[in-house]
């Protein structure tokens, strides 16, 4: 009966998985941070790429590490760079996996912002057409959805526009419209090493003000009118709210993503006997679902295809 009148429901196609390719060989290192997730060399992504193909979940996205990073975060557009290798070996051994291909500089730069930085200032205008550069190289390399993520105003409209103009028209644009400062991201920055150079600047200066909501619908607004095919909400449970309420004024496909920092204090607090992690986990990602998420991205979806696989009632 219970199951009969559900209202929510989850489903694997639900959820897209993130992972992390370093630049080197023989990699598969732990990110202490993060229990389970990985750093991946090329060589190495058949470690994880079977288990994403045979789970049932929508797909994947990809985050780059490179050897080398410099002020202008020169290997994000490299048609060579870890990142493009990647997703060039995905396309290649597993063709119907969907790959989604973040796009921002914090990754490939030396003192971990997402732009160009001058000073103590971030300079927005002289980030977007390095953007440009990098989301068309992914695009080259056969990524089907690029996810702006930086923040940085104007770059919806600027990147669609070059997509186009070099031949990418089917190239899907999921924006992280609604990307927060927020203190959940540092297990991430661990992951990719954007932590520890970010000089006097705060990425609160291009990232939302956790106290504002309505700013998120404006961003969003924006975004969409830019030319975004979906946005995102980031992060995920402490922001459900404008989530619900990004779904109920868009109707656009709308995902979020629930991150490190959630997904650690999850494991975490698991370990320690506190939890129970498949109920907390479960609970975690209906509310996500309720709250009027189309899709999750979260480092949980290998963990939740499983469990509904085998048969969980939550």
């Amino acid at each position: 009966m219970r199951r009969m009148v559900c209202e929510t429901r989850l489903n694997a196609a639900d959820f897209i998985y993130p992972i992390f390719v370093a630049e080197g060989n023989n990699i598969m290192k732990p990110v202490d941070s993060m229990p389970t997730v990985y750093q991946y060399s090329i060589d190495n992504l058949d470690q994880i790429l079977p288990q994403i193909a045979d789970s049932g979940i929508s797909g994947l996205l990809i985050f780059g590490i490179p050897e080398k990073k410099d002020e202008l975060a020169t290997e994000a557009y490299n048609d060579k760079g870890v990142t493009q290798q990647a997703i060039r070996y995905i396309k290649e051994h597993y063709p119907d996996m969907l790959v989604i291909a973040d796009v921002c500089l914090c990754e490939y730069t030396s003192h971990g912002h997402c732009g160009v930085v001058k000073g103590d200032k971030i300079l927005n205008d002289s980030t977007l057409p390095l953007l440009c550069k990098m989301a068309v190289s992914l695009a080259k390399a056969g990524a089907d959805i690029i996810a702006p993520s930086d923040m940085m105003d104007g770059r919806i409209g600027v990147i669609r526009k070059m997509l186009e103009e070099e031949g990418f028209i089917h190239t899907r644009i999921m924006a992280y419209s609604a990307k927060y400062a927020s203190a959940f991201y540092g297990p991430f920055r661990d992951a990719v090493g954007s932590s520890g150079n970010l000089g006097k600047s705060t990425k609160a200066v291009y990232q939302q003000d956790p106290a504002n909501s309505d700013e998120a619908l404006w961003e969003v607004g924006l975004d969409l009118a830019e030319g975004a095919d979906m946005v995102m909400v980031k992060p995920g449970m402490p922001y459900l709210d404008v989530v619900r309420r990004v779904k109920d004024e868009f109707k656009a496909p709308t995902f979020v993503y629930h991150v490190s920092g959630e997904y650690a204090m999850i494991k975490c607090a698991a370990a320690a006997g506190c939890i129970d992690e498949k109920k907390i986990t479960m609970e975690s990602m209906i509310c996500c679902k309720r709250a009027g998420a189309d899709g999750i991205l979260t480092y949980c979806a290998l963990d939740v295809a499983r469990w509904l696989k085998e048969g969980y009632n939550y």
